[in-house]
């Protein structure tokens, strides 16, 4: 059964922001970065930031409107319910939601931790087997952090993101005094040659760019601890998403100022080998040493927003019960956590890093994302008058050319993990249908009836 205390609405604008814009850098621009330069092949990579930040507002813009009229704990859970309608089709994509989300989220702890056993190996020299040690013991440290009441949360976030942002900044400003601008801005010929070969390179390069922007979404997970949810959701969707936008392009356009994309293409430490070259090895060990920390950062806020999707699925009677529980003192779904971190320890230690970030998104695109931008759309029509705390700008615009966008990252993607989403899905349904609605149906028609 589960526990009877709510969730408390102590995360302010302020903390809210920070969560969101430290789950959204971690590690992954990180190592991305010679990803996306390696897939375009020359600096207009830019391209690539340019289309993320841009689906990442006009997604955004889809999350603000949701996460202000709803703003409970679950996100995308409550989210899919509601504009659908709580009858057998929201049902369904709801649980598709939790379903993935079991699978997916663990993926999410996992790339953080193993990106940052791979970059610790900048600093120490590790065996494949160390590796795994590292990132499995990462996991379970963030889980042991994230025990506590959320007001103690808010204040970590903040201290975590001024290191966050702070780093960035000193990566952006190393980079004037040793800025070439022939390596940054020199286009080849056939940069902008509008080939097959080049929207393929376009959208493998946007899927990782996408993957760094994630995580402007987070609020939304926690929306049953944010205060005043409807002014502080979309604020800081939109604050997270423009001021990462800015240190995302600020820090490629450096990197590649500081030497040939060739080089940027092919290095693993790409961020450390930029601080050795413009400084020494040793401020470039200071500086892998900050990126660690903000890769903890980003995974500490994960765990935490991912934690309250099953949360709200059990309160709802469409997950296991247990899921629904609350620390009887700290009051937090500490049974959630502990499932969330488990399976993304065994996660960590089975996959690989390029692997995980692919699967991640191709895994979420349909049901999650193209799911609430065309909810949203559906939601308008049929209920117009419904009390709306944040409307998009220009709606529909955003939606619809959001779902462009993601169908062309999803489509450019490599085939077997397109396959790999649909058969997720797939079982998903099989499930659903029959499992989850036939016990659904059953418990409605032995309810009682009040009189």
């Amino acid at each position: 059964m589960a526990a009877t205390g709510k969730l408390e609405r102590s995360l302010s604008l302020t903390q809210a922001t920070a969560i969101n814009m430290i789950d959204m850098v971690g590690i992954g621009p990180f190592v991305t970065v010679s990803l996306i330069v390696g897939a375009m092949k020359g600096p207009q990579c830019i391209l690539a930031w340019l289309l993320g930040a841009l689906l990442a507002f006009l997604d955004g813009s889809v999350w603000a409107e949701l996460g202000a009229k709803w703003p409970q704990a679950g996100g995308s859970y409550v989210f899919l319910q509601n504009v659908y309608g709580n009858k057998k089709f929201g049902r369904m994509m709801s649980f598709l939601l939790v379903w993935q989300t079991i699978i997916q989220a663990p993926l999410v702890v996992a790339s953080a931790s193993i990106g940052f056993s791979q970059y610790l190996t900048y600093l120490l020299p590790l065996t494949s087997i160390q590796q795994k040690v590292v990132s499995g013991a990462l996991v379970i440290l963030v889980t042991a952090l994230l025990y506590r009441k959320i007001s103690s949360i808010g204040k970590i976030s903040i201290l975590l993101w001024t290191i966050t942002g702070g780093t960035f900044l000193w990566l952006i400003g190393s980079g004037f005094s040793h800025f070439n601008t022939h390596w940054a801005f020199g286009y080849s010929k056939d940069a902008f040659d509008l080939t097959p070969i080049f929207f393929v390179g376009l959208g493998q390069a946007s899927l990782k760019t996408v993957y760094s922007y994630l995580g402007y979404y987070n609020v939304c997970h926690l929306g049953g601890e944010i205060k005043n949810p409807e002014r502080n959701i979309p604020r800081s969707i939109f604050i997270s998403v423009g001021g990462i936008a800015l240190l995302y392009l600020g820090m490629q356009i450096m990197i590649l100022g500081a030497m040939p994309w060739q080089k940027i293409a092919g290095s693993n430490f790409i961020v450390s080998a930029y601080f050795e070259q413009i400084y020494n090895h040793q401020i470039a060990q200071i500086a892998t040493g900050l990126i660690l920390i903000i890769a903890v950062a980003s995974l500490f806020a994960v765990m935490l927003g991912y934690s309250r999707i099953p949360y709200a699925a059990a309160l709802d009677g469409n997950f296991f019960p247990a899921f629904g529980k609350l620390h009887p003192t700290k009051n937090f779904p500490y049974i959630s956590l502990l499932v969330l971190g488990g399976i993304g320890f065994a996660f960590s230690l089975l996959f690989r890093l390029s692997d995980v970030i692919t699967t991640i998104l191709t895994m979420r695109i349909v049901v999650q994302f193209i799911g609430q931008s065309a909810g949203v759309m559906f939601w308008h029509k049929n209920k117009p008058n419904d009390i709306r705390p944040y409307k998009m700008w220009l709606y529909p615009l955003p939606a619809v050319i959001g779902i462009i966008i993601w169908l062309f990252i999803l489509f450019t993607s490599k085939w077997q993990f397109i396959a790999l989403a649909a058969l997720t899905i797939t079982i998903g349904i099989i499930v659903f249908y029959t499992v989850i609605w036939p016990r659904e149906k059953k418990r409605v028609i032995s309810a009682p009836v009040s009189i």
